[in-house]
């Protein structure tokens, strides 16, 4: 078998396909270059232009590869793995010795990695706290006990030494379960649910063949893991008289912690998030039916139509019950009036 892998000059390099090479491009030169480089990143890379076969770039991460097939990929400079401080505007809702209470805006990627090494809450975090934060919880992630998505907005804590970071950590582990922990959403969905209040109690794990995809699981799954969200329907939009809408505002209380977890269970029962195009793709042409003074606003609105909007948690010295609400963003309050008509 020949050699897969040869250096080709700077930092492009050439990866030839031999007869037990199959499956789809980006998997494959995730497997070829190794651990420093995410299947993600790759995907990037391959609709960025940087990999090309005879000359030719390739921007589809779909094509299988064949016997024979030479591919030259232009790989960048590794990063500084250790986070920067950097002077990024921060919303302070509260801040002590201890712990940095802060609104989040969307856009704002919570912690470093692939495809995100600057720019981040953590860099803004650094800048503002400086070397307090210094080995709180890993280099890449000081002083975080948990995140949210980058376009999800809303209340975090973070923690500013080892005492509040473990103490809140210990918090967010229980989910509220036995600590005064507690977080609520706010979420605007498409259609109404059943039922105005309800549960849903549905496993979640990785989707077959995404990173970063997750999915409803069936509960005996290897790698299922058990999500629990309660939701309360606050208003509906454009209501029928069979009882069916447009839209809905809800409110999802967490009873667990997973990546996604919102979106995925309230896309399972059927009302996915406005602006999700994760996992809500299926509905986008839904707004092509609206009235255009509605269809423009859904149209605009481009991210997940999420909000955390309440946060509540036992300071870690004082064992003061800390409690913080924010109200919708203005992004959210215009989508929300657009659908009240």
């Amino acid at each position: 078998m020949s050699d897969p892998f040869k250096q080709a000059a700077g930092n492009r390099k050439v990866l030839t396909a031999d007869e037990t090479a199959k499956g789809r491009l980006d998997a494959w030169l995730t497997a070829q270059v190794g651990e420093e480089f995410s299947r993600s990143r790759i995907k990037t890379l391959i609709k960025d232009g940087q990999v090309s076969l005879r000359g030719e770039p390739v921007t589809d991460p779909q094509r299988k590869v064949r016997n024979g097939d030479s591919f030259e990929i232009t790989l960048p400079e590794p990063e500084d793995p250790t986070p920067q401080g950097e002077d990024i505007p921060l919303d302070i809702l509260h801040e002590d010795e201890d712990l940095i209470v802060i609104s989040k805006p969307s856009g704002l990627v919570v912690h470093p990695g692939s495809g995100n090494w600057t720019g981040t809450l953590v860099n803004a975090l650094i800048h503002h706290c400086g070397d307090t934060l210094s080995g709180i919880g890993g280099v890449r992630r000081p002083g975080i006990v948990h995140r949210l998505d980058k376009d999800t907005t809303g209340v975090m804590v973070v923690a500013k030494n080892d005492i509040a970071h473990r103490h809140l950590s210990l918090q967010f582990a229980d989910h509220g379960r036995t600590m005064p922990l507690e977080r609520a959403y706010q979420a605007v969905v498409w259609g109404r649910p059943r039922s105005l209040t309800g549960t849903v109690d549905a496993p979640l794990g990785r989707a077959t063949g995404d990173r970063t995809r997750r999915a409803v699981k069936r509960p005996d799954s290897h790698d299922a893991d058990e999500a629990i969200t309660h939701y309360e329907v606050i208003e509906r939009f454009q209501e029928n008289p069979d009882a069916t809408a447009l839209a809905s505002l809800v409110e999802c209380h967490l009873e667990t912690g997973r990546t996604h977890q919102i979106r995925v269970h309230m896309a399972h029962i059927g009302h996915p998030l406005l602006g999700d195009t994760v996992y809500g793709a299926g509905f986008k042409t839904k707004a092509n039916r609206l009235p255009e003074e509605i269809r423009k606003v859904v149209n605009s609105f481009n991210r997940q139509a999420l909000h955390a909007f309440m946060l509540q948690f036992e300071h870690p010295r004082t064992g003061e019950i800390m409690h913080f609400e924010v109200p919708l963003p203005d992004d959210m309050v215009e989508l929300v009036e657009a659908l009240r008509g």
